[in-house]
């Protein structure tokens, strides 16, 4: 029995976005992954918002409308900042610790937990201070207060996550599976970082 293939007009819509999607990847990879990078950040900061409002709800506080400058600041960090230095980073990986390495699987795991999580959540901490304006002080004080309990939890969340991603997705499609899990990682730096 012969299989005949879909044409792209007469697919859904889900399949003809994925099809785009990869096209984009293939032409344009840094481009597409910090877009997408901005976006999913964005959305993760409305999430917290929206999580946060409903506990506010049920608590009988009164709810504040979104904040627009909180989703930009974190889709500009995920445009600028986690697109294209997620997407070196995992380039590099492809480099440093080919899989012909025997020890890849763990070498790559303990770059990304001890070596990039931790600058990369500084860089975050930095950015977000710069990106709202406020001076070195506060920068301190975010750090002191807040970046270690980040930090430990980064560790305890991500891991699994990384595992599978630096080992056993293809490299072009990494920033997208750890954009993903940061879509709900956002959510929470954004309500630990108040």
């Amino acid at each position: 029995m012969p299989v005949q293939s879909v044409p792209v007009r007469d697919a859904s819509i889900h399949y003809r976005l994925l099809q785009q999607y990869l096209i984009l990847l293939k032409k344009y990879p840094i481009l597409t992954k910090s877009v997408t990078s901005g976006i999913l950040s964005g959305l993760g900061n409305i999430l917290s918002q929206v999580l946060e409002a409903r506990k506010k709800a049920r608590n009988g506080a009164s709810v504040e409308e979104i904040d627009t400058a909180g989703v930009a600041r974190y889709a500009i960090y995920g445009l600028f900042i986690t697109g294209p230095v997620s997407h070196y980073f995992y380039q590099l990986m492809e480099v440093w610790m080919p899989s012909t390495d025997p020890y890849c699987i763990i070498k790559r795991l303990l770059l990304d937990r001890l070596i990039f999580a931790p600058g990369f959540l500084l860089l975050f901490y930095l950015v977000m201070n710069l990106l709202e304006a406020k001076g070195w002080v506060d920068f301190e004080k975010k750090m002191r207060s807040s970046y270690w309990t980040a930090l430990k939890m980064n560790w305890k969340v991500w891991t699994p996550f990384q595992f599978i991603n630096v080992n056993f997705v293809p490299v072009q499609f990494r920033v997208l599976f750890a954009n993903m899990v940061a879509l709900f990682w956002y959510a929470y730096l954004a309500s630990v970082r108040k």
